[in-house]
């Protein structure tokens, strides 16, 4: 008896898209990878020797990929700019969707997805927010929901990326929203987990220093960035996000309740092995953010696709990666603005001197 796979496109092959691609390839069962498609001819010449001898098909414009045979759902992995077009493209093609984080630098745009999907119920569209695929993130929050630690009102979130020399993220800043925007978003989504999808903001504000790279500047950017929100329900989240952490990635979370809590990756391992030498006791940590998560990924990979298989809920609703875009954009404006950002309990800003 044959058994049903998901047809699925993979747009953009970049460093992600490649890693998608694959995933969806050679690591879930229940999906077939039919077809790629970028403007790149790099990434094309890539796909040629591991995509296209398993029967995968190659596109050069996106539009053309969407009208694939058989296609039924694809992910969305190109440059952060055109996911929202390239999602909404897909969801009015009727096509399931699963987009890389964020969904848009832009707090409308991202919204413009949402609309669409809205439009579609019987499309399951999923933004990929890879931590909650993680299994140490999972335990610590079935932990938490289980009691133990009590009431969760304290979270602390870092995404610190590897430093850089050749000033690739001073390029990148151009496109990526902003280091809250591009960087925290997976701390925000956390936040908005743990605390839960409803939490309201109350206040955002935030600092940040470009310590190596001052060229960020230019682009209303900074390469160390601390931010701070304020939920109506009484809880706190504080995020750091760096650009030039020398050992190498190191994303933590710390989750503090009224009677203990949870922490996750806070001494980072790339695995269990201690290096004893002339320098001390130490251990190598992971380099870059999918040495760490990379096995998140697959497991996003396979449940998004046996949600569209059996037509059952994504495991996150898109609504959390608008409000994950908002808080984001309000944190970023923080940081260049200097000022505390005011929300009522609606989601509507409120000028300080109305208070």
């Amino acid at each position: 008896m044959s058994v049903s796979k998901l047809k699925i496109g993979c747009a953009g092959l970049g460093r992600m898209g490649k890693r998608h691609a694959l995933n969806f390839l050679e690591r879930t069962p229940r999906a077939q990878l039919v077809a790629a498609s970028s403007p790149d001819d790099a990434e094309l010449e890539w796909a040629k020797v591991h995509l296209a001898p398993f029967g995968v098909k190659l596109y050069k414009n996106y539009d053309d990929m969407l009208k694939h045979e058989g296609l039924e759902a694809v992910v969305v992995a190109s440059a952060t700019a055109v996911h929202a077009e390239q999602a909404i493209k897909a969801i009015n093609a009727e096509k399931n969707v699963l987009c890389e984080k964020p969904l848009s630098t832009s707090v409308e745009i991202s919204q413009s997805v949402l609309d669409a999907a809205s439009k579609k119920p019987h499309l399951k569209v999923m933004c990929g927010f890879s931590r909650r695929f993680d299994a140490s993130y999972r335990d610590a929050y079935n932990k938490m929901t289980k009691g133990s630690i009590g009431s969760p009102s304290v979270l602390r979130s870092q995404t610190c990326d590897k430093l850089d020399p050749s000033g690739f993220f001073v390029a990148y800043a151009q496109f990526s929203g902003g280091i809250f925007v591009d960087c925290s978003i997976h701390d925000i989504d956390l936040a908005l987990w743990f605390f839960g999808q409803d939490s309201k903001v109350k206040t955002v504000s935030a600092v940040g220093i470009t310590a190596v790279e001052p060229d960020l500047r230019k682009h209303n950017d900074r390469d160390n960035a601390v931010g701070l929100v304020e939920f109506y329900n009484g809880k706190i989240a504080y995020f750091y996000a760096s650009r030039m952490m020398a050992a190498g990635q190191e994303d933590t979370t710390e989750v503090i309740g009224t009677q203990g809590k949870l922490t996750v990756n806070a001494q980072p391992a790339l695995n269990l092995v201690n290096i004893y030498d002339g320098a001390g006791i130490r251990r190598e940590i992971p380099q870059h953010y999918y040495d760490r998560f990379e096995f998140a990924f697959v497991t996003e990979a396979n449940e998004f696709t046996a949600a569209c298989l059996e037509n059952t809920e994504v495991p996150l609703k898109l609504e959390g990666a608008v409000q994950a875009v908002r808080i984001g954009s309000a944190l970023q404006e923080a940081l260049i603005t200097g000022q505390k950002i005011f929300f009522d309990e609606a989601g509507n800003r409120i000028e300080k001197t109305k208070l």
